[in-house]
């Protein structure tokens, strides 16, 4: 769900679908709906070469997760790395491999189509045109915010670390801090402000 706009000049709050007059915002000012209080908008922080450049950014963080070990654990001289993808074959070698295509669905695959998707709109936008299928990416990325967990994922590390820092001797890799940032570029790129180039190419909502 997203607000509807019937109007340039009107948007409806999308969870008590209460009608209001849209107006411009500055950077950092938000509007809210007077009845149940949600958010109706917000203003533009970045600009769309600021989130392009973002989502390349994104890109080589994504790399980093996938290629760097998040993990390494030590013991008595033995040393064991493991990396995002090295731990979805691990869940997949045993009786809950729909667990590891979960994973795998979460950190890997909705991770890297986001930054596509985001990558095609955003480079298109650049120039001033819609991108070819420019619909479909949007209700795609729509689709796939709930699906990427990396903060989740994230957070599961950071609780087995901890778990395990007074057995064994454990350290934060290259790849844990890469997924840390790229986490957090997602959620600038892909969040709702992604919406308004709805409005700046003048592409009529679906």
């Amino acid at each position: 769900m997203q607000p509807l706009d019937l109007h340039p000049s009107r948007i409806i709050c999308e969870h008590c679908d209460s009608l209001y007059e849209a107006s411009a915002l500055q950077a950092g000012q938000s509007a809210y709906c007077v009845r149940c209080g949600a958010v109706l908008d917000r203003g533009h922080r970045l600009s769309i070469e600021q989130l392009l450049a973002l989502t390349v950014a994104a890109a080589i963080m994504f790399v980093f997760a996938n290629v760097f070990p998040v993990i390494s654990i030590s013991l008595q001289g033995l040393t064991n790395e493991v990396t995002l993808w090295g731990s979805v074959q691990a869940l997949a070698q045993g009786r809950i491999t729909l667990i590891a295509l979960v994973v795998g669905l979460a950190i890997i695959l909705a991770p890297a189509l986001q930054i596509a998707l985001l990558f095609w709109v955003l480079a298109h936008a650049h120039r001033g045109k819609i991108a070819p299928g420019f619909k479909a990416c949007m209700r795609a990325l729509e689709h796939l915010r709930p699906w990427s967990m990396l903060e989740v994922c994230l957070l599961g590390i950071l609780v087995a670390i901890i778990k395990l820092a007074g057995m064994l001797d454990v350290h934060a890799g290259v790849g844990l801090w890469a997924m840390a940032m790229l986490m957090v570029l997602i959620l600038l790129i892909a969040g709702k402000d992604i919406r308004r180039l709805w409005d700046e190419l003048e592409v009529g909502r679906p």
